[in-house]
Order: C-alpha cells, then structure tokens, then sequence
C-alpha cells in the first residue's frame, strides 16, 4: 500500500470516528477559504456518502471552485451541495443547494434538486425551512467556533429542544470536535457538519 493511501484510509478513518463519537450516520464538510485553504483535498479524506457545502462566497474564482469540488466529490461517491446560489449549482451539476437563512424568506426555486439544505439560527428559521421541504438544517453555532469567535452559542439543551420541536432534521455545526461531538449523542440528529474537525486541522 502506498503512502498516499494509507495516508487516505487514516483521514477517513478520522472522520467516521468523529461522526461515530457524535452516533450520527451523516458528515458534512463545509467550505471555508480562510481556514482551509484546498477543500478539494479534504473531499479525498471523507468517506463516500459524506456531503460537501461549497459557501466561500467570495471565492476569487467561486464558479471553478464549485466544479473543481464537483469532479473531486464525484470521484469519491459524495454528494455536493451549492451554498446561497441556485444558478451556480444548475451549472456545475451540484447534487443539491444550501440556503442561507435569509433566502428562506424568498421561496427560492429549488426545483429538480436531489438535496436541499438550509441555514438556521432560531426556531423560527427552522420552521420556515419546514414549509419549504428541506431534507435537513444546519442549526449553528451549537459550540464555541473559531469561525465566528464570540458569537452566542445555541448550547446542546436548546439544540435538543429545538429538534423536538420541528419535523425537519438538524445539523449540528460550528465547534464540533472530538472533544465535542459525544455531547450530540441521543439527539437524533441525521449528521454532524464541520470545517477544522474534518479538514484534520
């Protein structure tokens, strides 16, 4: 066996430990240029099935970002989810789109997509996820993050309260770790979604 792959099986590895500390069956791996400088590669250290959210809104060059990471997650059996663009994700063949949460305001056209997601920050942004159908909501930050240092975190009780409350399934991101993630553990959330912890920083 190669460096390369051993180097790849020991990634994976990594990352379905952090999903099995969390016991959620999804992970997802959302873009971040000024933490992770190359997402495409992180996609090689997901296992299939993982989902990969292209936000980098100001990305130099979003739209061959957003392809790159299309042939990359095609390659490993992942799915891709465009972040906040409709038109971006029609053209590159996303597999999905990921709202932020002011567009669940403007019932987007989110017509022929496979996945939908949606950003959320209060109840009230998950439930007008709800009416719009969203297979799943981000609900974030539920821990300290380093993306949005000092920001009010939702915390694991108002997490719990907040997935008994709405019928579409949560997300947990921002701060989620390995020395974070065993607090999910019976929630019943369908994934866990990081940036760092999945990018082995």
């Amino acid at each position: 066996m190669t460096a390369n792959r051993r180097w790849k099986r020991r990634s994976i590895s990594r990352a379905l430990r952090l999903g099995r500390a969390a016991d959620v069956p999804n992970l997802i791996f959302v873009t971040d240029q000024s933490r992770v400088a190359d997402p495409v590669s992180v996609c090689r250290q997901l296992p299939a099935g993982s989902i990969v959210i292209c936000r980098d809104y100001d990305h130099a060059d979003r739209t061959g970002l957003a392809k790159r990471l299309r042939k990359e997650t095609h390659a490993c059996t992942q799915f891709l989810l465009v972040a906040g663009d409709i038109r971006l994700a029609r053209l590159v063949g996303a597999d999905g789109v990921h709202l932020p949460e002011y567009q669940l305001e403007r019932m987007p056209n989110i017509g022929g997509f496979g996945l939908v997601s949606a950003a959320c920050h209060s109840r009230r942004a998950l439930l007008r996820a709800q009416m719009l159908n969203v297979d799943f909501a981000l609900v974030s930050p539920v821990f300290k993050t380093n993306s949005h240092p000092g920001a009010k975190t939702i915390g694991v009780h108002r997490l719990a309260r907040l997935a008994n409350s709405v019928k579409v399934p949560l997300v947990a991101l921002g701060g989620v770790k390995p020395e974070t993630a065993s607090q999910l553990r019976g929630l019943g959330l369908l994934g866990i979604a990081a940036i760092g912890a999945l990018a082995g920083l």
